[in-house]
């Protein structure tokens, strides 16, 4: 057996027998299996929840009487955003982005109720989810059980030993790393299980779990590394202590926290009312199709006289408000998605800021990786509001075309058309991205946790040398 080996298995042996270490390890694992079991019965009950707010809403639109065709329009559709399968493991932005949009005639709505505005202030620093506890609090165990691994040796003068009896520093960082790193990865163990089972199931794509799985190793044994080097560096191990926690507090607290701030003082978002009054100016320069002396719809009225070779609306085989109604159509979603484009170019902005910074904190880094392979990025609700107004731009057009083409042949003062139509309408259904077409959003957080494991390698080996230089 090799001198690493050796060294390995006697600091396990040595932290079997720390009653305290083995207290707050076991401690954490339960943690983590609560927070995966609680997670799980979250994200069960929210998606029963939608699903059957979904289906009342999609009930209650086929049950609506014969009726004109724009009232619809304005009567609207509810739809709700589904659950992607690894958003139990984090929840990521979810709680604070919304999840139901109205869709009507002419405006773009914003998802509404997001979990953040309805809970209380705690809910911000974090949910009880698996990310959390590996992101946030095994990183203090990982901490608190390297924090004296070489330290340990220099005070009890065991390292001086070791040296003496041939052991090169390389063997005793090396075998401090190995007991580190396996320690590290039995912590995050019962997460990876229960996302293979996850997978084993059905339930995630095996791509999306092996990568998680890959990404939370690697944030880990970050940790485990930095433990044992900071310790083979530092003089003593409260010294070590001092300095991890700091780091701990640096790279887990402050920054995640600031950079956003920074981020939103550097490229300001403008507010509901500015952008509500942005989007009523540019929808005044459109024309007003309720106006009869309009210029836009005058000329638009000449040109659909023209194109069926008659002389007045009257003679039109087609009820001219429905055109009308296309074309205003149109028009507003052309600016609306100007208006939501602009907001996603400021937002992305921002993040783009922020995710710089993941080279020096890279928690920032594996939140990144673990949200876009969870489906819970920004990225993914961007998605979900694209593909929520593909379906109201077609759901609102069918409606107008319903005015312009069936309305003509309906005689009286208040015409409507059957209330089968209603239910001939298709219903609203989200198609998930694949976290691999997004790979610009997988590749740098990997980069950056791969560079902080390449520097702290090197590291290890500048206190390797150390060691040895210190024993001649």
């Amino acid at each position: 057996m090799s001198a690493a080996s050796l060294i390995a298995r006697e600091e396990w042996r040595v932290l079997a027998r720390n009653r305290a270490g083995l207290i707050a390890s076991a401690l954490l694992v339960l943690l983590i299996l609560v927070a995966n079991f609680t997670s799980l019965e979250r994200r069960s009950a929210i998606e029963a929840d939608r699903e059957r707010y979904q289906a009342s809403v999609d009930e209650s639109f086929d049950a609506q009487p014969d009726r004109h065709p724009h009232r619809m329009v304005h009567y609207g559709q509810f739809v709700f955003r589904p659950l992607a399968p690894l958003a139990f493991f984090d929840a990521g932005v979810d709680s604070f982005t919304g999840n139901t949009v109205f869709l009507e005639g002419h405006r773009q709505n914003s998802a509404n109720f997001a979990e953040a505005r309805q809970s209380s202030l705690l809910l911000r620093f974090g949910q009880l989810t698996p990310a959390f506890v590996l992101q946030t609090l095994a990183p203090l165990l990982l901490i608190f059980l390297a924090f004296a691994s070489v330290g340990r040796e220099k005070e009890r003068a065991t390292l001086k030993l070791m040296l003496a009896q041939g052991v090169s520093g390389r063997s005793v960082i090396a075998g401090k790393l190995i007991g580190h790193a396996a320690i590290a990865l039995a912590v995050g163990l019962p997460a990876f299980a229960v996302l293979l089972v996850f997978a084993a199931a059905g339930a995630a794509e095996w791509g999306s779990v092996a990568l998680m799985i890959l990404g939370y190793a690697a944030w880990l044994l970050l940790w485990a590394v930095l433990g044992v080097v900071v310790s083979a560096l530092a003089g003593r191990p409260r010294d070590a202590l001092a300095i991890l926690i700091g780091l701990w507090m640096v790279i887990v607290i402050l920054l995640p926290r600031a950079l956003p701030e920074a981020a939103s003082a550097q490229s300001e978002l403008a507010t509901k009312i500015e952008t509500e009054i942005a989007l009523h100016r540019d929808l005044l320069k459109i024309g007003d199709s309720h106006d009869p002396d309009d210029p836009y719809f005058n000329d638009f009225k000449e040109e659909v006289l023209a194109k069926y070779g008659v002389d007045t609306v009257e003679e039109l085989p087609v009820q001219y408000a429905g055109l009308v109604s296309i074309e205003g159509e149109r028009l507003t979603t052309q600016i609306y998605a100007d208006a939501a484009n602009r907001q996603i170019a400021s937002e992305s902005e921002q993040n783009a800021f922020v995710h710089a910074f993941s080279v020096v904190s890279p928690l920032i880094a594996i939140r990144q990786l673990s949200m876009a392979l969870a489906g819970s990025d920004l990225s993914a609700h961007y998605d979900f509001l694209d593909q929520a107004e593909t379906f109201r731009y077609d759901f609102v057009q069918r409606l107008n075309r319903m005015q312009a083409e069936l309305l003509p042949g309906i005689e009286g003062d208040d015409p409507r058309i059957s209330a089968a139509y209603w239910q001939d309408i298709p219903r609203f259904a989200y198609d998930p991205t694949d976290p691999f077409a997004r790979s610009q959003n997988l590749v740098w957080p990997f980069a950056v946790l791969l560079g902080w494991l390449g520097a702290l390698a090197a590291l290890a080996l500048i206190a390797a040398r150390r060691i040895e230089r210190a024993a001649r």
